[in-house]
């Protein structure tokens, strides 16, 4: 009850003698009347009432207080209890992933298979890996748009349903050649060889970056590229300037690695190869030491000879089957350009050849320069004496130069090298030079 009401009962009870007076007057006349109330009374009357409503006031005061207190409380638990449901709706959701891997793990296994044809919309005949053929249907989730001939599915172990596409199979070696970065080269690195990153790049990159340009002229653009040179004169460097510069996928292959004592084996990975450089377009494939599988055939040989032949066999057959419009290009390089098999050479596969030579004295200059450009010097080095001297020696030699002289800097315990360790050097990688045999091979 608040004040007002306190008061308004504390008046009706001061009334309460005078109208109950009056009421008895009127029922016994013969009984004294009472008399209306003084001024007395009704002060104190007054003074009981004020003192009756701020008695009521703390009253009131601590109730709203406990009020506000409560509903503060509310408002923390009802936060709580918000928080706590999202973390529960989190544990559920982790337990349902946990329920589904557990499910997953306690699944029966699935059947690989290839599909061989389409007979309608819902039904395909499809090759298991055990050898027999079935007629299937299709999960309602699979794309069946993408089911064409040849795509690996996986296929239920009771109803042979298919369940799910899966990638191509990639031989683990032809996935480690895809591994194999370029690394960030660029042209500007490349010293004495502007002719030939020319011819290079109007055969590799061009086609890719602009095929519209041979469209419009009407010619076809190169399927290939032969470098042929002397060792040491940057045909592995050329290679992987134009992947790096193209970003594009990488295909690293080393010729003698692909030659497999097993018949057969050693063309199925040929066709794993550009297989894999098709679907990953674009792709350069690099062939290093093409003369490892490349050579010419002969009559005579023992059965190792013949799997080399069958190899390259089916190299040619897939350098035939390119499309000229295609992604995929690809480069060879070679020590020995003379040994390679004239059925390689011919045009329409390796549509031009490339002929990376030593330095003359002006590439020799610019590669001592890119080589020495990072290396701490002290005073004015003079290129051009170290040149003169460095006559019949290729880039990885000059590059060595650079390498000698910082190591006879090392040795005299100075942190920069100077004229006289250039000089030093490459006179000591000229001598050694002497003791390589010297190349010789005919253009082509």
């Amino acid at each position: 009850m608040d004040g007002l009401g306190v008061a308004r009962v504390t008046a009706l009870e001061a009334l309460r003698p005078w109208s109950e007076g009056s009421q008895s007057a009127k029922h016994h006349p013969s009984a004294t009347s009472l008399s209306p109330p003084s001024h007395h009374t009704i002060s104190s009357n007054h003074t009981q009432l004020t003192s009756d409503t701020m008695s009521a006031d703390p009253e009131r005061e601590h109730a709203l207080d406990g009020y506000k207190t409560k509903l503060l409380e509310s408002r923390e638990w009802e936060a709580k209890l918000k928080a706590l449901r999202l973390e529960i709706k989190g544990l559920q959701h982790d337990f349902d992933v946990s329920e589904d891997n557990i499910k997953a793990l306690q699944s029966v296994g699935q059947i690989i298979g290839e599909v061989l044809k389409q007979l309608d919309e819902e039904r395909f005949i499809v090759k298991a890996s055990s050898g027999p053929r079935y007629v299937v249907g299709c999960r309602s989730k699979v794309d069946k748009l993408k089911l064409k001939q040849g795509t690996r599915v996986a296929l239920d172990m009771t109803t042979l349903t298919i369940m799910r596409m899966l990638p191509r199979e990639v031989d683990p070696l032809v996935y480690n050649m895809s591994l194999e970065d370029p690394g960030q080269i660029n042209f500007a690195g490349i010293g004495g060889l502007n002719e030939q990153i020319r011819e290079l790049r109007e055969v590799i990159e061009l086609p890719l970056k602009n095929p519209e340009l041979f469209l419009r002229v009407g010619i076809k653009p190169p399927k290939g590229v032969l470098l042929y040179g002397p060792p040491g004169t940057g045909k592995t460097l050329l290679a992987r300037a134009v992947a790096s510069s193209l970003e594009t996928n990488f295909l690293k292959v080393v010729s003698s690695a692909i030659v497999d004592k097993y018949i057969g084996e050693s063309a199925r990975l040929i066709r794993e190869m550009f297989g894999y450089a098709k679907e990953h377009e674009p792709c350069i494939i690099f062939m290093d030491e093409i003369d490892a599988i490349g050579g010419r055939r002969f009559s005579e040989g023992t059965s190792a000879d013949r799997e080399i032949q069958r190899t390259l066999m089916e190299l040619l057959n897939q350098l035939d089957g390119f499309d000229y419009l295609g992604k995929t290009k690809i480069i060879m390089a070679t020590n020995r350009p003379d040994t390679l098999d004239p059925a390689l050479l011919r045009a329409g596969r390796l549509d031009r050849k490339i002929e990376i030579p030593l330095p003359n004295e002006v590439g020799r200059m610019e590669i001592l320069k890119i080589h020495a450009e990072g290396v701490v010097k002290e005073g004015e080095i003079d290129y051009e004496s170290v040149v003169k001297m460095s006559d019949q020696l290729n880039g990885a030699d000059l590059r060595n130069v650079v390498t000698e002289a910082g190591l006879f800097a090392i040795k005299d315990y100075r942190d920069a090298v100077n004229q006289d360790d250039f000089n030093k050097a490459v006179r000591k990688v000229a001598e050694s030079k002497k003791l390589e045999g010297k190349l010789e091979y005919q253009k082509l």
